[in-house]
Formats: C-alpha cells, sequence, structure tokens
C-alpha cells in the first residue's frame, strides 16, 4: 500500500536576529532543513543553496532511496564550494542539512550538522538523528547530560557541516512508514530550547499545521535566541487535497507568504487557526526579561559571527588612539636623542665649525644646531679643503670632530705661509 504525507513548514528569524539563516522545503516526497552557519560571510545563502539543491529531490524515489540521498547531499555541497570559488569572500560559509525522502512506504534520512529529525509513533517521541557537535561528543562519553547540554557554553559548535571544502559524509539510515507516523525536522532554534516532553506533547495534537506554528511558538516564548524552523509532516493513507502545495520557507523563500498578527499580547503571531504555513514576521519589541537569564551572552553569536561592539566605542577608539601617539612620541624622543649624540664639520658664516646633530634637514625642521665655530677661515683654506668642508664632514664623536677641525687650522697656517 502507498501513503501519503500531509505536511507543513514554518520558518521564523526569531525575536534576536535581523536575518533568518534558516532554510526549509516540504512536498509530497521530500521534508528537508538547513541551518546556515556562517553570519557575516552568507549563512543564509548556504542555506538557501542547499535547499535549492535538494529539492530536486522532490520527486518519487527509485529503489536507491539512500543513494539518491547521499548524491543530493553532495550536489549540494558541491555547489556551494562552486559559490566559494566565484566569491572568496564566501569562505567560511556552511550550513547543515537534514533531509527526509518518502517513497510512500519508507523514510530515507540524511543528515549533517545539528539540525534534527523526530519521529512521532503511537504517543512516543524519538530522536532519529544524531548531532555532529561538541556536546553531543560530550554525552556521548558520559561527561555532561543531555540536560546539561542545554546550558553548556559550547552547544552551539558544530564539528560536521556542508562548507564546499571538507566535504563531510552524511548520516544515512531508512525506516519503513506506518500510519499515524508524525515526522519532525527542526533546526536547533526549537530542539534546542525545546525539551522532548514539550515537542511531544505540541506533536501529540492537531494537524501538521497546528503543530508546526505552536512549536515555533512555544520555542520563542520559551526564549529561543535563533532562527527557529519546524516542519512537521503525517503520514497517512488519504491522498493530500490539491490545495496542499510543496512550501518553501525561510531564507530560500522567493516570495515567503507571511502571517498576520493578531494584536496578541507580546507580539506573537495568532497561532494555529490562521491555517497559512509560509513564513511568520519577526516578533517586535525587545526581548522579554530573563531570557537570556541561563546565558548572558548568547553562544550563537559565535557560531554565526562576532557582535559588533555596541557601548564605549568612543572610548576605545580614544584609548587606541592615545596608544598610537604615545608610541610615536616614544619613537621620535629615541630618535632626537640619538641625533643628538652626533656631530659633524661643516661651514658657518665662513668659518669652520662643529655641529651637532645629523647633516639633514626635513620640511620645517632642523636636525642640527652650531656646537662651536672655530677661527678656522675657510678662505685660508685651499679650494679642495673648503670644498669638503661646505659638503660637510662626518664625525664619530666630539673628540673626532675637533680633531679633524685641528687639521684644517694646520693646514690653514700652512697655506698662510
Amino acid at each position: 500500500m502507498t501513503f501519503y504525507l500531509h505536511y507543513s513548514a514554518i520558518s521564523d528569524v526569531g525575536r534576536v536576529r535581523r536575518e533568518n539563516q534558516d532554510s526549509g522545503y516540504a512536498g509530497p516526497w521530500l521534508l528537508t532543513v538547513c541551518d546556515g552557519v556562517g553570519g557575516a560571510v552568507r549563512g543564509d545563502l548556504a542555506s538557501s543553496t542547499a535547499v535549492q539543491a535538494l529539492r530536486k529531490l522532490d520527486q518519487e524515489p527509485d529503489e536507491d532511496i539512500l543513494g539518491q540521498v547521499a548524491g543530493a547531499v553532495h550536489r549540494a555541497d558541491d555547489r556551494i564550494a562552486e559559490l566559494v570559488e566565484e566569491d572568496p569572500g564566501l569562505n567560511g560559509t556552511s550550513t547543515t542539512a537534514t533531509i527526509a525522502l518518502f517513497d510512500g512506504a519508507r523514510f530515507g534520512i540524511g543528515h549533517i550538522g545539528d539540525s534534527r529529525a523526530y519521529l512521532y509513533r503511537r504517543g512516543e517521541l524519538r530522536q532519529l538523528t544524531h548531532d555532529h557537535t561538541f556536546v553531543q561528543s560530550l554525552i556521548d562519553e558520559g561527561r555532561i547530560t543531555e540536560e546539561q547540554s542545554r546550558t553548556h557554553p559550547h552547544r552551539n559548535l558544530i564539528l560536521k557541516a556542508l562548507d564546499g571544502i571538507r566535504h563531510e559524509e552524511p548520516d544515512l539510515f531508512e525506516f519503513p512508514a506506518e500510519v499515524g507516523d508524525r515526522i519532525f525536522l527542526c533546526s536547533d532554534g526549537a530542539c534546542g530550547t525545546l525539551t522532548d516532553a514539550r515537542m511531544a506533547d505540541i506533536l501529540a495534537t492537531g494537524t501538521p499545521d497546528f503543530a508546526a506554528v505552536e512549536l515555533t511558538r512555544a520555542s520563542l516564548e520559551a526564549g529561543s535566541t535563533d532562527n527557529v524552523t519546524c516542519i512537521v509532516a503525517d503520514v497517512s493513507e488519504e491522498a493530500p487535497s490539491e490545495d496542499l502545495v510543496p512550501l518553501l520557507v525561510g531564507a530560500a523563500a522567493d516570495l515567503p507568504r507571511r502571517m498576520p498578527l493578531a494584536g496578541a499580547v507580546g507580539g506573537l503571531f495568532r497561532g494555529h487557526r490562521s491555517g497559512d504555513t509560509g513564513e511568520i514576521p519577526p516578533v517586535p519589541g525587545d526581548v522579554p526579561e530573563g531570557a537570556f537569564a541561563a546565558d548572558p551572552i548568547d553562544p550563537e553569536s559565535a557560531r554565526y559571527a562576532p557582535r559588533p561592539p555596541t557601548r564605549y566605542t568612543w572610548l576605545r577608539r580614544a584609548m587606541a588612539a592615545a596608544v598610537v601617539l604615545g608610541l610615536t612620541w616614544v619613537v621620535l624622543a629615541a630618535g632626537w636623542s640619538w641625533s643628538q649624540e652626533q656631530f659633524y664639520v661643516a661651514e658657518q658664516d665662513g668659518m669652520v665649525t662643529i655641529f651637532r646633530g645629523i647633516d639633514a634637514d626635513l620640511p620645517g625642521l632642523s636636525l642640527s644646531h652650531a656646537f662651536e665655530v672655530t677661527d678656522v677661515d675657510l678662505a685660508r683654506l685651499s679650494d679642495i679643503d673648503a670644498e669638503q668642508v661646505r659638503e660637510g664632514i662626518e664625525a664619530d664623536d666630539l673628540d673626532d670632530a675637533r680633531l679633524t677641525v685641528d687639521n684644517y687650522a694646520a693646514r690653514q697656517d700652512v697655506e698662510q705661509e
């Protein structure tokens, strides 16, 4: 017997971030969520590029369902590599990818990163995918618990992703579908905030539309600081209505459909009775008090991009300028001190003179001054000696300069005789 999927998809930018770096797609054969990593280097472009490549799977699969999933993941990775090659400024961008390909009787799952796929079957919720994160490795080693991982300072550090460089292999597996199964795919903006019990409670009732909206709203109410993308699909013996069309949401949506607000307190969207499964508008207003209580600095910011400084910028700039000026003064002072230990012999007002400093000048600044004016007259020297003095004669120190003057004085006396 061939089964069918009844599905819904929602992506919300969240209460903190300005851009949605999640992308999602839901169709009759394919469900996928991609969460872009990169922030300033366009994680939204990575996720949307991956989804656009993966959505080509949305047709009835052949027998090698896992081979098709793996091939699509590799093509998505290659496409990201092409983008980075075309624009080196995108180097560092990457995305997670969680895929569920349905053939009417079974699901083929492909997974890389920390987005997740869940199965809700006969009242029990089971996580299908395994996170490729640092904290998951700590859980696997028994060093921390699942509950502790939710507040770990490095909980958002991803170990594997599609980046077009490392060409990581996805996790691949399949399982048979049953009537009444509910499949849930989400970005970590949802599963990183909601407990399994809360997700199971929401997935236990309502249509896929209801569950997708309620899961998104519950994530925001629980204090999620990330983009939130939720895809819910039911396995049914009944074919869906013709009104159910493929849904493209998040950064990958060319023309995202938005839910109208219903004036709910706190700016929350209307909820499950809307029926529209397009993209939800950002929730306006400030983050409620206590939303960051468990972690004053959002660790997800490190996953995407460093936050720009917003306080005391003028003070930091003034301090930097003061440091630069201080270093410049030290260098100039050291140079001036060295120059005043130098001597040379030259001419001043027709007399042989010992100068202190270096025989050079800068625009508007003299680097030497007359130190001793001798009684040796250039007019009483030979033309060759006089020219040498006019050009300047370097000395190792003051004694050496005086020795040079004595030599010219002796020549002066000889010339006079």
